[in-house]
């Protein structure tokens, strides 16, 4: 049996690239996508090739970015345009194949097994394709497994193409540090820094059983990747996965000092997060927190809930107490992100247990059912819980909705 075909295209500085295919007048300049910093959102998302070069990294502060690159360009994001490029990224994609996998807006693995025409120069059209059509640039990975075609799109930017192959992969690919290998983060790469594994090579070599030791499944997922024996499949342009997470992020307009600032906040996102779990027909089996103080330092805790729920004060009443349990408010906050975790379906049977009130959750389905029609009507500002009145610090353009599918959701 022959190898599979497979590509991994990734758009080089996806929105400060449609920034520039917007308006030519910015090409050939360093030019970074921000936030706006009106809304405490000065943070680089995006940077032009010039820019990198001289210093500007995704996730620096804008001002901080300047003092890098003074002749930097900061413009704002404009998301729509950045949707609608994608999509036609995918349509050129799809004159080779639909087997079209996205991995976020910018990124796509395709499966050209079955094409008459090689991988390769599959891959040099899609490149010049987009360059002709869209004017920017495509990095593509080329292997026979997903893991090794997206380290292909990785190790030569921008604007070029990298072959990987079961004959050369050894050559190519053991040499590279650990934290190269996708979903090998950086806790998991000091892991296996801390007994000695600092290459795919020496991860690729090392005893399964002390991987499974040391890091349990994820271990011997890793060591398969190393290996090339990643055998997942490309989806289909009109597979959907099922979402593993909904939850709703914010960055204030100002910091929260108190305990009391903070629970309003998480009020207010768990509203939009139990109205789309009913949407979705899903159930929450647990909750988590994500926080990050002014200093831009982060941390996140979880915890599961007794009972599996759509409702949203239950999400909120959880998510308060993981706060008041883990942080300590040495420094205010400046952001923070409610999240579902452990969904299942609003179908699946639920333990019955003496202890609970089922008349009450009843009573309750019927108010949130009555809430969502209202909300459907007049729009979710017609009505909401009293808690959250007061000082405003929440603004709605700032929210950030996440449902989390994931290619392998690890």
């Amino acid at each position: 049996m022959s190898d599979r075909a497979i590509l991994h295209s990734d758009a080089n500085g996806f929105y400060a690239s449609v920034e520039m295919a917007l308006n030519p007048e910015l090409r050939g300049k360093a030019v970074a996508v921000c936030g706006s910093t009106e809304d405490r959102h000065g943070i680089v998302l995006a940077k032009s090739e010039l820019a990198k070069k001289a210093g500007v990294k995704t996730g620096m502060v804008t001002w901080e970015a300047k003092q890098v690159c003074p002749d930097l360009i900061v413009v704002p994001p404009q998301f729509d345009y950045y949707v609608k490029y994608s999509k036609l990224l995918h349509e050129i994609y799809s004159r080779y194949t639909d087997e079209i996998e996205p991995f976020g807006m910018d990124e796509c693995w395709l499966d050209v097994t079955h094409s008459p025409m090689s991988a390769m120069e599959i891959a040099e059209e899609i490149r010049q394709a987009v360059k002709d059509e869209l004017a920017f640039t495509v990095s593509i990975g080329v292997s026979f497994n997903k893991v090794f075609a997206k380290l292909g799109s990785d190790m030569k930017k921008p604007d070029a193409i990298t072959e990987i192959t079961r004959a050369n992969f050894k050559e190519k690919v053991w040499c590279l540090p650990c934290a190269d290998l996708l979903y090998c983060g950086r806790a998991t790469s000091k892991k296996l820094a801390s007994f000695g594994v600092q290459t795919v090579g020496q991860l690729a070599s090392l005893s399964t059983d002390v991987l499974k030791h040391k890091l349990g499944k994820n271990g011997i997922m890793l060591w398969n990747y190393a290996n090339g024996l990643d055998t997942s499949r490309v989806a289909h342009e009109t597979y959907t996965a099922p979402a593993k997470s909904v939850g709703h992020g914010i960055t204030c307009n100002e910091d929260l000092n108190t305990p009391e600032e903070a629970q309003k906040v998480i009020y207010a996102l768990s509203q939009d997060i139990g109205t789309k779990l009913r949407q979705m027909g899903l159930r929450a089996k647990g909750v988590h927190l994500f926080v990050r103080d002014n200093t831009l330092n982060v941390a996140g805790w979880q915890a599961l809930l007794s009972s599996p729920t759509q409702d949203e004060q239950t999400i909120a009443s959880e998510a308060f107490k993981i706060l008041g349990r883990n942080y300590l408010w040495q420094k205010p906050l400046r952001s923070l992100t409610v999240t579902a975790i452990n969904l299942e379906s609003a179908d699946e049977p639920v333990q019955l247990s003496l202890l609970c009130d089922y008349s009450a959750q009843e009573r309750r389905g019927k108010l949130h059912r009555a809430i969502d029609e209202i909300h459907e009507l007049f729009g979710k500002n017609a009505l909401f819980p009293a808690i959250i009145l007061g000082e405003n610090k929440m603004p709605h353009a700032t929210h950030d909705e996440i449902i989390m599918p994931g290619w392998m959701n690890v």
